[in-house]
């Protein structure tokens, strides 16, 4: 039986030589397996990693929510404004820096 190839004396054709394999024929995928995969493409969120802090700046002050005491917090505004630097600079000491 042939099929058109002629074959050499190792079962190779002609023009194919020892390195090269034989190319199988592409298959053209079915239509639902396609339309699966572009409703997956435009369906699927992208995965997102942590949210991204951004770089913080020397000397630039975070803005937090913090629960004291209220007799601590009285004794920082007793003396008026700049209360808030006044806690910092107690917590700045408190931390060693």
């Amino acid at each position: 039986m042939t099929n058109g190839f002629q074959r050499g004396p190792k079962g190779e054709s002609k023009g194919e030589s020892k390195g090269e394999s034989k190319r199988e024929p592409r298959r053209t995928p079915d239509a639902r397996s396609a339309a699966e995969r572009a409703f997956k493409a435009v369906t699927t969120k992208p995965l997102e990693g942590p949210p991204k802090t951004p770089p913080t700046l020397p000397g630039v002050k975070e803005m937090v929510s913090l629960r004291i005491d209220r007799d601590v917090l009285d004794f920082f505004q007793e003396d008026g404004p700049g209360w808030q630097d006044r806690i910092n600079a107690a917590l700045r000491k408190a931390a060693g820096k």
